[in-house]
């Protein structure tokens, strides 16, 4: 070979280590978004325009909650798409400009 590591066809089954790897780095993301709301937070509240507390107040807020729910929807209906499309080699592309983006 020529020294490079083989990849796998994009077409195959992830192995466990790529799952576990893919898990590990979406854990990191999420951590690293959580640690930048939490400094935005803590920057308006240290600037005034926030009040302690207030962001856990209005995330509470019916419309606040009913705006997160649909979000959580469509990211979750969108990972569903990935883990339940069928291995047929016709049709490679998932469809981006369905309804469930």
């Amino acid at each position: 070979m020529n020294g490079r590591p083989v990849l796998p066809s994009p077409f195959e089954a992830p192995t466990l280590e790529q799952l576990t790897a893919l898990v590990f780095e979406l854990a990191s993301q999420l951590h690293a978004e959580r640690v930048h709301r939490i400094a935005l937070e803590a920057a308006l509240e240290a600037a005034g325009v926030l009040v302690p507390g207030a962001a856990d107040g209005i995330a509470s807020r019916a419309d606040v909650h009913a705006k997160a729910l649909a979000s959580l929807d469509r990211s979750m209906a969108g990972v569903m798409r990935v883990l339940t499309e069928g291995p047929d080699p016709r049709t490679p592309l998932r469809t981006q400009n369905d309804k469930t983006r």
